[in-house]
């Protein structure tokens, strides 16, 4: 389904945003595959000097050796190798504008009887990842034109089955970057939170291609799969803008704030394979869409 960013056609910048992104000097984590690979094409195209962090330093050195940028291999699980990764990188681009914490793994989990540690890897890559590259990246940032851009998911708003340790991380995204905003207001700085329901990305593919999850939707996923440009352009203008809120498909900014709604709708529909999609779930061996450095499984 997902096509690597290796092979994806690059994207062409819409010059009505490049004054706004020219010269920017801008941190992306999970920048070896997906949105992260994608967004670091658009916005070296646009002019902007970009610096990548990530697992995967093999693609991860392709995406920097055809952007120019600096990289560092980081773990966003780990404080101190977060701390060194955005020093590092933020000393070779002189100075940082933009952040964008897009570092994330997804992997099924039933809540009762599900495999120990899912839930505990989620936590520590979803939710303190972001953490600690807010929080090292975060003063450089501080300056009327700085930006920084959590990745959450429409999983924050909106829970359905199997996804409640994707959606727990991705709600305490969504709590961290509104506090955030708050927070650097004196400085001048902006924060967004970025929410995406699924796109044409490794993540989307390998987190649906399960028994569990086939047998659950039929083998079609929740809302269908748009283009992973989609993202990228709601990217490109968000981040331009410096928005607060960043969607995509264009429809997802609109449940956002209904998610209330949303989810009783979700709840209200029928779901006749739920019982044994979740019987499958718990016996299921599947993988994290990216491998991890160390046993969270």
């Amino acid at each position: 389904m997902a096509r690597s960013p290796q092979n994806a056609r690059p994207l062409a910048p819409n010059p009505k945003y490049t004054d706004h992104l020219t010269g920017r000097r801008v941190l992306i984590t999970g920048a070896a595959r997906g949105i992260g690979a994608g967004l670091a094409d658009l916005l070296t195209a646009h002019g902007a000097q970009v610096g990548l962090a990530g697992l995967e330093p093999e693609h991860l050195a392709q995406v920097a050796a055809r952007n120019h940028a600096p990289w560092r291999e980081c773990d966003v699980a780990d404080a101190e190798v977060v701390q060194r990764a955005v020093d590092e990188v933020v000393t070779e681009l002189g100075g940082l504008d933009i952040v964008v914490a897009n570092a994330g793994i997804a992997k099924q989990l039933p809540i009762i009887g599900g495999q120990d540690g899912v839930m505990e890897a989620h936590l520590a890559v979803n939710t303190l990842g972001v953490y600690y590259t807010l929080r090292a990246a975060g003063p450089h940032i501080s300056h009327p034109r700085g930006y920084a851009l959590c990745t959450a998911s429409l999983a924050a708003a909106v829970h359905l089955p199997l996804l409640g340790a994707y959606s727990a991380s991705k709600a305490a995204v969504e709590a961290i970057g509104n506090t955030l905003r708050q927070e650097i207001k004196p400085t001048g700085a902006r924060v967004g939170v970025a929410y995406y329901a699924e796109l044409d990305t490794d993540m989307t593919s390998r987190g649906f291609a399960t028994d569990a999850g086939r047998r659950l939707t039929g083998g079609k996923t929740i809302s269908g799969v748009a283009p992973l440009s989609v993202g990228l352009r709601a990217l490109e203008r968000g981040i331009a803008r410096r928005s607060r809120r960043i969607g995509a498909p264009f429809w997802v900014p609109a449940v956002v704030p209904l998610r209330h709604v949303a989810q009783r709708v979700i709840e209200l529909k029928p779901l006749p394979d739920l019982a044994e999609s979740l019987e499958i779930a718990r016996t299921e061996q599947v993988e994290f869409t990216t491998a991890q450095p160390r046993e969270r499984r």
